[in-house]
């Protein structure tokens, strides 16, 4: 399956660092990703190896429910997204400070 160059520039929209992250970076070499909510697991995986020049071993995807806040009176809503935790293949390393 051949997936066009744009479309994988449009799939990752940022990566999340977080206490969380980078504890499972350190400890699993994966790494965490925002997304776009329509990406597949497929479009992930080649976006992050065409991007960073890894090689990438699997994909988990996670969907994260927005919240509910109020505003004054009004009642709105987060909006939904979706969150990719990347896992590399043993020996690859991804340093997200040296790609920006």
């Amino acid at each position: 399956m051949k997936i066009a160059e744009n479309r994988m520039l449009q799939v990752i929209l940022a990566p999340i660092v977080s206490e969380k992250s980078t504890m499972i970076a350190e400890k699993t070499e994966q790494v965490v990703f925002r997304v776009s909510t329509d990406a597949t697991k497929a479009e992930i995986k080649a976006a992050v190896e065409l991007l960073f020049k890894v090689k990438v071993d699997a994909v988990n995807v996670v969907n994260v429910k927005g919240k509910s806040k109020r505003f004054g009176r009004t009642n709105g809503r987060r909006k939904d997204w979706k969150k990719a935790y990347v896992s590399l293949v043993s020996g690859q390393e991804l340093d997200l400070a040296a790609a920006q």
